[in-house]
This record gives C-alpha cells, sequence and structure tokens, in this order.
C-alpha cells in the first residue's frame, strides 16, 4: 500500500499526487508543532465527563512480588466481594484483573464511587474502621514491590462499564496526552467510538483527575486473542476510523497496552 514519500502515506496508506492528501500532510506535521486550544471558562471535566451523575472512578496499579501473586489473588478475592457487596460502603468493584501480557506480576482494580468525591471520604472513612480491611491491607502490604492509584472520570460518550459474563480477556489501553489535548482527544473518540460498538467489545473510557494527569484510559472485552486482531482489523473498513487515527496520533506522548485476565471474583468476567 501507498509508496508516498511521507509519513503519513506509508503509516496510512495514503495515495500521493493529490492536493486533499498534501493538505493532510501539511496539517498533520502542523500538528506535531503548534497547539491550538481555544479560551474557555470551562474545565474539561465539566466538557468531557457524564452530566446525569456524578461517578467517581478509582484506578489501582498493583506491582506484586513473583513468589506472592498467587497468595496476593487469593487474599483479594477473599475480602474485596464482601466491600463490593456491602452496601454500607457507597462503592463498586467494577473489575479486578492480573496482567497477562504487559508488566508481569501485576494486578489492576477499578472501583466505582456512586456521589464522586464524598462518597469516596465516605469509604476511605469506613474502612479505616474495618478490621478486616485494616489486615488485609497490612497482608497485601508484604506482597507488593509498588502500587499507584489515580482518580478518574467517565468519558460522557462511553458506555458506562457494567458486569459481564465471561470468559472474557480485557484490554486496557493507556494513553498520556500532551496537556492542553484533551477536549481534542475528547472530540475525535465521540465520533469515532460507533466504530467499535458493533461487537459490543467497548467497556469504559476514563480521563484522570488525580494522578498521572492527561491521562486516558480505554477499556475493551475480547473473547481472545485472535478476536482482538479480527475486531480492531475490522474498525479500518469503516469509513472515517483512519482519520481519527490520523489525527489523534500527534496528540499522544506514550501509550500502553496491557491484556488482563479477569480474577475469579471479578464482576467483568
Amino acid at each position: 500500500k501507498g509508496g508516498g514519500s511521507g509519513p503519513s502515506a506509508g503509516l496510512f496508506g495514503l495515495s500521493p499526487g493529490t492536493s486533499t492528501n498534501k493538505n493532510r500532510e501539511d496539517s498533520w506535521f502542523k500538528s506535531l508543532f503548534v497547539r491550538k486550544v481555544d479560551p474557555r471558562k470551562d474545565a474539561h471535566s465539566q466538557l468531557l465527563a457524564k452530566k446525569e451523575d456524578t461517578n467517581l472512578y478509582k484506578i489501582q496499579f498493583h506491582n506484586v512480588k513473583p513468589e506472592c501473586l498467587d497468595a496476593y489473588n487469593k487474599l483479594c478475592e477473599e475480602v474485596l466481594p464482601s466491600i463490593n457487596a456491602d452496601s454500607h460502603y457507597p462503592c463498586e468493584l467494577i473489575g479486578t484483573w492480573n496482567t497477562w501480557y504487559g508488566e508481569q506480576d501485576q494486578a489492576v482494580h477499578l472501583w466505582r464511587y456512586r456521589g464522586g468525591y464524598p462518597a469516596l471520604t465516605e469509604v476511605m472513612n469506613k474502612l479505616r474502621q474495618n478490621k478486616e480491611f485494616m489486615e488485609y491491607r497490612n497482608e497485601r502490604g508484604k506482597m507488593l514491590l509498588s502500587r499507584r492509584n489515580q482518580l478518574l472520570l467517565e468519558f460522557s460518550f462511553w458506555n458506562e462499564p457494567n458486569p459481564r459474563p465471561g470468559p472474557n480477556i480485557y484490554e486496557l489501553r493507556s494513553y498520556q496526552l500532551r496537556p492542553g489535548t484533551m477536549i481534542e482527544w475528547g472530540n475525535y473518540w465521540a465520533r469515532a467510538i460507533e466504530f467499535r460498538q458493533q461487537n459490543s467489545e467497548a467497556v469504559g473510557g476514563f480521563f484522570s483527575q488525580i494522578g498521572s494527569l492527561y491521562m486516558v484510559h480505554h477499556l475493551w472485552a475480547y473473547k481472545d486473542l485472535q478476536s482482538r486482531e479480527d475486531t480492531r482489523n475490522a474498525a479500518w473498513q469503516h469509513e472515517g476510523w483512519d482519520e481519527v487515527v490520523y489525527y489523534t496520533v500527534p496528540l499522544i506522548q506514550h501509550m500502553e497496552s496491557r491484556i488482563m485476565i479477569p480474577m475469579k471474583t471479578s464482576p467483568l468476567k
């Protein structure tokens, strides 16, 4: 495909020799160096997040000592579902996974707090009085090499992540965006998400509020690695998908993909 000399011709298979292609190629180069952001009085969280609710999400990344991974999983399976099932806590465990491909010996947990920051604070205060949880946290600390978390909001145009039957594998694609480009990213993906809904693979889309900033996470579900490959290839058959990729790539500073396997007690199977 495409024997053009420009980078966009080689990457996207665009045909050289047309004014349209030349304009797009020029625009692509300019977008690498020039970021024009319209002055706004609204935070991007107000423009991109769902308005009908006040959900706040927390994603946790735990890097486990390799020899402790089985014990860590068993500990999580004993404690986390009880918190999820207890209406005393205004939070829900959305999913809990081990990374299969990507950073090894890693666990990922995704929580939802219905009620935003007040709900998060309430849960934290109540868990400090929960003897079982405090024992779990102390025991967990002996098994970890490192841990980090982020607080997230969900994009208004994505599905809300809900429990689903399995078996599935999950892909967490994480994008570190250039500062000032979150609204532009959201505008493109608000149109692009329709190309990725046909097989119900779109689970959730989030952007960070606390932790690593200008970070986006897209969560996808597939039956297996081959269905992931087939589904992703099929997206290129939709008119407009190539443009979304073409114009969002320059917004990214760094990206990472994890293939994850649900733990036994994960609501996302």
